[in-house]
């Protein structure tokens, strides 16, 4: 489906259409699972993630206000359904070992503290707890690869704030992440 055939569809749904929005959820489905790929290493932590994301789409598609893209919306919304993803399966990890229970090696502990894309959630988190506008512009620009512009619409903030959130979360980023030769 063609972008702006995509964004009148969403347009539709957020007016209440509902076999419009059941459409938009069906052909965003495959886009939202890559999404949340790109961010989870273990698939079935990706696919909670995609679910979640689908379920906010839907709950919340009238939120939709078409100053962007509608991707561009989708991207945001399937980012921050990863990035939460990942703090539930990290708080079920810990209260794991808290609770003394045999922690075994199964996937949900492993996707948690195994993968080079963990690292990065990681520092997203120690950046977010002090400063969380500067995680979204970065989780959107390089994970989710999308244009200053289009994060500048989306977040409806000048281009030039887009681009020094970015550069400054870099920065705060850097320092946290793990390096391996």
């Amino acid at each position: 489906m063609e972008p702006d055939e995509l964004d009148a569809l969403a347009a539709r749904a957020a007016a209440g259409d509902r076999p419009a929005l059941e459409e938009v959820l069906a052909e965003v489905q495959p886009r939202v699972r890559r999404i949340c790929g790109r961010m989870l290493l273990f698939p079935e932590d990706a696919e909670e993630a995609a679910q979640d994301a689908l379920l906010l789409v839907a709950t919340r598609i009238h939120q939709f206000d078409g100053r962007s893209r509608f991707t561009t919306w989708l991207h945001a919304v399937a980012s921050n359904s990863a990035r939460s993803t990942y703090r539930s399966l990290k708080r079920r990890a810990a209260e794991r070992v808290t609770d003394q229970l045999p922690v075994h090696a199964d996937p949900r502990t492993t996707s948690v503290i195994a993968g080079s894309r963990l690292d990065l959630l990681e520092a997203l988190e120690v950046v977010g707890t002090d400063h969380p506008e500067l995680v979204e512009p970065l989780v959107l620009r390089d994970v989710q690869e999308l244009a200053y512009d289009e994060i500048a619409r989306l977040l409806d903030v000048p281009l030039g704030t887009v681009k020094s959130r970015i550069h400054s979360a870099r920065q705060a980023v850097r320092p946290l992440l793990k390096v391996t030769d």
